[in-house]
């Protein structure tokens, strides 16, 4: 047998392949709303305790914040500079890390199949990084995390292919297909002819892919419309100081990251904003920065990103939502319509459609000369994202499939071929 193994920034999902057949997507998670859907989390109550998960998540809010829960940490393979996160007292490595993930998914998957499995394809974005060394580098860490999960035989396919993959097997005829393939920390894009006959390497027409998705989207609407109850907008004065100053934007960066808000727990990061919070021109600014205490010292920033996505997909469904954080002490609540919404994420959906046309232009081929759009991955879901597509191509063109199960099929397709 051999496991495919889509392991995304937010979510992560297993198939497995005897050669002849691929399984349905198998159940990793009983505590999520879809079993097939593990979401790629991790909680360390202490050193020697890992949750995965669902019950990552559940376990973190019955221990009141309390431990170091690790999320998005996939964005983190292209990073020279990321060696790992602190786990109590000491540095686990982002392979290790990443490897305590892929070995939970492996337990989980053999339970299911009924024996060992040590072969594995893994899906891997077009672009870990626009830097060859640093796309280079992010591969081989997840091939030493695959390894160190106990798999003996690992092979890569790119996510958009395996997408292409998953839409031949519904296709009569052949087609010439742009996968659009928006996760939470990739966007990536194929151009490809495919059809029901063979896959064949030439068929690949173009392939890009930038490191701006469903995060950075989440990150921006933080910046935009959530940060400034947190004292991003705060001016002060040091004292005997003349200049204005402002918030840092390595602390602001901080703030606006799914991943990197739990590092502001730092005593010094709590010093410099307690020091900010005495020398602010405007009372409302020490209200603000007191909500930023709470959401730090309570650890509740996992919480306050679950409500931007919650805010999100109320958006995709109605024209308007309210957005209410209601964390004693840190109380954040205003009303926000979709125009209002796309506005405050403009800029990352724009790098997401600049490379995608990129990825056309570098194929030689014209938005007339593409016979599908095949949308996957659940940023491509965004409103903003869907209206952008509809001024390029028809709306009949658009296909609007399984946002989360394409490229898990067809990475188990691929797999069942080698």
């Amino acid at each position: 047998l051999t496991f495919a193994i889509d392991y995304g920034t937010s979510n992560s999902l297993l198939v497995a392949t005897d050669g002849e057949s691929v399984t349905a997507p198998l159940d990793l998670d009983p505590s999520a709303l879809d079993p097939t859907v593990l979401r790629s989390i991790l909680y360390f109550p202490n050193s020697k305790l890992c949750y995965y998960g669902q019950n990552a998540i559940n376990q973190y809010n019955e221990n009141s914040g309390e431990g170091r829960l690790i999320r998005s940490i996939k964005k983190y393979l292209p990073s020279e500079s990321y060696v790992g996160s602190y786990i109590e007292d000491r540095v686990v490595r982002l392979e290790d890390l990443i490897g305590f993930f892929l070995l939970e998914i492996k337990k989980r998957g053999e339970a299911q199949v009924g024996r060992p499995v040590d072969r594995v394809v893994l899906g891997r974005p077009a672009k870990f990084s626009a830097d060859p060394a640093k796309d280079q580098l992010a591969q081989y860490r997840l091939e030493k995390a695959a390894e160190l999960a106990g798999f003996k035989q690992i092979a890569f396919l790119p996510e958009p292919l395996a997408a292409a993959l998953d839409l031949r097997t519904r296709l009569e005829t052949s087609k010439t297909v742009l996968v659009v393939d928006l996760g939470g920390g990739t966007s990536d894009f194929t151009v490809i002819r495919i059809g029901p006959g063979e896959f064949r390497d030439e068929d690949v027409l173009g392939i890009g892919g930038v490191s701006v998705a469903g995060d950075a989207v989440d990150g921006e609407f933080m910046k935009n419309q959530v940060a400034p109850f947190l004292g991003s907008k705060v001016k002060y004065k040091v004292p005997m100081g003349s200049n204005v100053l402002e918030m840092p934007k390595s602390l602001l960066d901080h703030i606006c990251s799914p991943a990197d808000l739990a590092q502001l727990r730092r005593s010094d990061h709590l010093d410099f904003f307690r020091s900010v919070q005495k020398w602010t021109l405007k009372e409302s600014d020490k209200e603000a920065l007191e909500r930023l205490f709470v959401l730090v010292e309570d650890q509740l920033g996992f919480a306050i990103f679950e409500e931007i996505d919650r805010l999100k997909r109320a958006l995709g469904e109605s024209d308007e939502a309210k957005f209410n954080f209601d964390a004693v002490g840190a109380e954040i609540e205003f009303p926000l319509s979709r125009p209002d919404f796309d506005v405050s994420v403009t800029r990352p959906v724009e790098q997401i459609l600049e490379s995608m046309d990129a990825t056309l232009r570098a194929s030689e081929l014209t938005p007339e000369q593409i016979d599908v759009v095949y949308c996957t991955g659940g940023t491509s879901k965004l409103a903003l994202v869907q209206k952008a597509l509809r001024r390029r191509f028809p709306d009949d063109k658009i296909v609007k499939q399984d946002y989360f199960h394409s490229v898990i099929q067809g990475l188990g397709e691929f797999a069942s071929s080698l």
